[in-house]
């Protein structure tokens, strides 16, 4: 049985991160191995714990978290930061990005999709609240960061790689809906959600969900580009 992935937690609110802590301690998967309630004393203990991954809150006494991620990664190399905040602003998630974020959830996250993105954050995957992904997407064009190029296409798939159900799930994935939101709203089992997600991914040579909100969201507006030039 492989040891449970180590989570520090760094939040001003007491209550808060008391109820996350007794939370993630319900996970036999997951081990909270320090919390701190301000950015200096995370920085003092992160040293010596190496925590696998970060939950840390952006508003917090003195500096913000955006601002104490790279004196963390600096402190803990290993670690995968992750922002976990009520913030919806688009800047505030731009920002966390430039500073090294590995990813950026809502405190409003179910408690088992937090522990699922726990876990892709250890793996080095990239984590985002669905809620939050139309302003990753834009926060990826304010900074002039182009879509990850589609893998080449066999010349009989040269209109579209994908099918059309499975562009129906690309467009939701664009919009940031969730897999249980895009069962729900094309009225399919959310197993059979991921398995198109899948099948994306690997038909277009991308590697995350945040990579095909990017793509789809590029094309769309190429395409409303060349509408308007006809």
């Amino acid at each position: 049985m492989s040891e449970p992935i180590s989570v520090f937690v760094v939040d001003d609110h007491t209550l808060f991160r008391r109820g996350l802590v007794a939370l993630l301690g319900l996970d036999e998967g997951l081990r909270v191995v320090g919390e701190a309630g301000d950015a200096g004393q995370a920085l003092r203990l992160v040293g010596s714990l190496q925590p696998q991954v970060i939950l840390l809150d952006n508003h917090l006494p003195g500096v913000l978290g955006v601002d104490a991620i790279a004196g963390l990664r600096e402190a803990a190399p290993a670690s995968h930061v992750v922002m976990l905040t009520v913030s919806e602003d688009g800047q505030d998630l731009a920002a966390a990005l430039r500073h090294g974020a590995q990813g950026y959830l809502l405190k409003t996250i179910d408690g088992d999709l937090l522990s699922e993105a726990i876990r892709r954050a250890a793996r080095g995957e990239p984590v985002v609240s669905p809620e939050m992904m139309g302003k990753l997407v834009a926060a990826f064009q304010s900074q002039g960061v182009p879509a990850p190029a589609p893998a080449p296409l066999a010349p009989e798939e040269e209109a579209s790689p994908l099918s059309p159900r499975e562009e129906d799930v690309l467009r939701e994935i664009a919009r940031g809906a969730s897999n249980k939101e895009i069962a729900r709203a094309l009225d399919i089992a959310e197993t059979t959600v991921k398995i198109h997600v899948q099948h994306i991914l690997r038909k277009l040579g991308l590697t995350s969900r945040v990579q095909a909100a990017v793509y789809a969201s590029d094309r769309q507006r190429a395409e409303a580009s060349d509408l308007l030039s006809k």
